[in-house]
């Protein structure tokens, strides 16, 4: 993932040691004419009539929470400039986690199980150290597994063999460990590289390509399964599918790969498929599209049968199409994904296919070919076309390549998104590329975010249309001074298959009679729920002699939130 924008001039080669290519010009493939027409606004999702609403709002207490900036910045919102700083309630945060070629976790093949439990604890601590409340963690890189799967071998960025045990089973230990933390934990999936190499006898013997040679083709120094075959289709579907009805996740990503980025002076292999499968497409772009466009609908169709509470999303290179190419297109010069993996991003987001898109926009403010204040709103404004929710990567690493020279360029990006979320539609949140650069911190720059940002908790926000549990407010029992801080007790008394997954704590100083929930800075903390109907946290920020007031209130799976429990003073 993580692509550069190219004009018509030149590609520039990057050097950055991570999973990325370079992305070529923007090719002359022929366009889909099914894409002059507008897909349907009616997709797998749909919206929640008046009748679900009602009946949703008899049964019990939810708040969605604004993703505007918090009451004491909003009036400040349309200005662009620093005032618009300090926290959202609701608001995703996260990292990306690497497994291939061991860029973040494991940082190398062949550590012991300890140790690799160890590495992920770490980036668990710079999760909450920089106040994110996800992760997205790469678990199939190139067709292997980091559980053990029944279809495809034990990646080698575990253990340096492909195939070899390690010792432990990594799919489990994250979700446990995300879950304790409550993070929210995404499985990462890259669905048709198989090697990134192009040698299929340096494969274990057992791996799918092996026994189907048919299914794979070469290209640019690497193996792919031919996504015009049913086949591979039904094999990468069915290996992810293993993965979400056997462990508890809490999304399905995919990044931009889908169809190879291309390599000058290669062809895409794919001509005998085409010819094989391709009835009714005169245009093999069209074809290609269709193919990718079928992987995505089926997948997402098919996790929300499994599980529909399981989010699924995908981040694609940040460009669709140029205006100068399609009149729905963004204001940009770059590279175009709809052209060049024959991804048809756009057309995703309004069928309801997805519950985020999480585009790529890797680049700086003012940026000809790729300006990130022309791609933000763009996108804003396809994904509120579906109520898709809306994260935007951000290029961490470009800062630390000095791609970025600005310091605070990511910090005003998030000024920038809160500034579209208030006065145009709705960005949700942001998510970092990658781990190992969040506690490098360069240049001080994420530092900046968590300072000017993320000075307190947030919320990941929640999908109206995913499942909910009918959970209670808590009843808050027990506010009293121990020696770490301030000690709450509250009880989550309901039927075990209606408590909540987590809860949020809320405080401000003083005695008071209510404690407004809305405020994003009054929340303090959100603690996943123990077993049990008592629940007990301890405020270990709480000043010595400082009378506090806190209120708890309950969430479900996917975020929803009760009423606050009555509300208990401390000193």
């Amino acid at each position: 993932m993580h692509l550069e924008p190219t004009t018509d001039a030149a590609a520039k080669a990057d050097t950055t040691p991570n999973d990325r290519a370079i992305a070529p010009p923007p090719g002359a493939v022929g366009t889909d004419p099914a894409a002059e027409r507008e897909p349907a606004l009616v997709g797998r999702r749909g919206f929640l009539t008046l009748a679900a609403a009602g009946a949703a709002a008899s049964a019990f207490t939810v708040t969605i929470g604004t993703l505007a900036p918090s009451p004491a910045h909003a009036a400040e919102a349309g200005s662009g400039t620093a005032a618009e700083a300090g926290p959202r309630k609701r608001e995703l945060r996260a990292m990306w986690i690497s497994s291939v070629v061991n860029i973040d976790w494991p940082s190398a093949a062949g550590l012991t199980a300890d140790a690799q439990r160890a590495e992920f604890l770490h980036w668990l601590d710079v999760a909450e150290q920089f106040r994110l409340n996800a992760v997205f963690v790469q678990v199939r890189p190139t067709a292997d597994a980091f559980w053990p799967s029944p279809l495809e071998p034990w990646s080698q960025y575990l253990t340096g063999v492909q195939g070899q045990d390690p010792g432990y089973d990594p799919l489990a230990f994250i979700v446990e460990e995300a879950h304790r933390r409550n993070l929210e934990l995404h499985a990462w999936y890259n669905p048709y590289r198989v090697s990134m190499q192009a040698d299929p006898s340096k494969l274990v013997p057992e791996h799918p390509a092996r026994v189907h040679p048919d299914w794979i083709w070469p290209y640019g120094g690497k193996l792919y399964f031919d996504p015009g075959l049913p086949e591979t289709q039904e094999h990468i579907q069915q290996a992810i599918m293993h993965s979400v009805e056997h462990y508890d996740l809490d999304g399905v990503h995919f990044d931009d790969y889908f169809y190879p980025y291309a390599v000058a002076g290669q062809t895409i292999p794919d001509a005998a498929t085409f010819v094989a499968h391709g009835a009714g497409f005169d245009d093999i772009a069209a074809w290609r599209r269709h193919n990718v466009d079928t992987f995505v609908e089926s997948i997402s169709k098919r996790i929300k049968a499994a599980k529909p509470w399981v989010k699924f999303g995908i981040s694609p290179f940040g460009i669709w199409r140029n205006a100068s190419t399609d009149p729905n297109g963004s204001a940009t010069g770059g590279s175009q994904s709809y052209d060049m993996q024959f991804a048809d991003t756009r057309r995703w987001v309004l069928e309801g296919w997805l519950d985020y898109i999480n585009p790529q926009i890797y680049w700086q403010f003012g940026l000809a070919v790729a300006d990130y204040a022309a791609l933000v709103p763009w996108w804003a404004d396809v994904a509120e076309a579906s109520g898709t929710h809306l994260y935007i990567g951000e290029a961490l690493y470009k800062v630390t390549s000095g791609v970025f020279t600005d310091p605070a360029e990511l910090s005003n990006h998030l000024d920038f998104d809160r500034q579209v979320d208030a006065e145009r539609a709705p960005v949700h949140g942001n998510v970092y590329f990658s781990a190992k650069h969040v506690p490098a911190d360069p240049q001080g720059s994420m530092s900046i975010v968590r300072d000017r940002h993320y000075t307190a908790p947030a919320i990941v926000p929640a999908m109206p249309w995913l499942p909910a549990t009918p959970v209670n407010a808590p009843v808050l029992a027990l506010a009293h001074r121990s020696g770490d801080g301030a000690h709450l007790v509250w009880l989550d008394a309901i039927r075990p298959n209606r408590r909540a997954t987590s809860f949020a704590i809320y405080r401000v100083e003083g005695r008071a009679a209510t404690v407004d929930t809305d405020a994003a800075a009054n929340l303090v903390a959100t603690v996943r729920a123990a077993d049990a109907v008592r629940q007990e946290w301890v405020d270990t920020s709480a000043v010595a002699g400082t009378r506090y007031t806190y209120v708890v209130t309950a969430l479900d799976r996917v975020w929803n939130e009760s009423a606050p429990s009555r509300p208990a003073s401390v000193r």
